[in-house]
């Protein structure tokens, strides 16, 4: 069974930073497509950041430049690195991944889901 711990969310100001980690279980780890996504209050959930099998990682547009996806496949964790943070970062964090091995396409459904963390950035 995978299993999806995330870690690393609080309350921070507004220009602040913050580290998510996301320890995965159940399976190789090193073979799969790990990814970020975000709900902020009343809005739907929406795609962050993914980090392939091989290390390619992609950013969405509201986040680039700011927020770092890496993974460490001798800890079978994932993190988001998340610096320069606004009020409207201010969401849960879940980390997600496919049943499918190697690349996949974000856009897909993602099968497995962790319960989340929660960031908040005050202004």
């Amino acid at each position: 069974q995978v299993q999806l711990v995330e870690s690393g969310g609080g309350l921070v100001q507004a220009g602040g930073s913050l580290r998510l980690s996301c320890a995965a279980s159940g399976r190789t780890f090193s073979l799969y497509s790990m990814g970020w996504f975000r709900q902020a209050p009343g809005k739907e959930r929406e795609f962050v950041a993914g980090i392939s099998w091989r290390f390619r990682d992609t950013h969405a547009d509201s986040v680039k430049g700011r927020f770092t996806i890496s993974r460490d496949n001798a800890k079978n964790t994932v993190y988001l690195q998340m610096n320069s943070l606004k009020p409207e970062d201010t969401a849960i964090y879940y980390c997600a991944t496919s049943r499918t091995p190697y690349d996949i396409n974000w856009s897909d459904p993602m099968d497995y889901w962790g319960k989340g963390t929660l960031v908040t950035v005050s202004s």
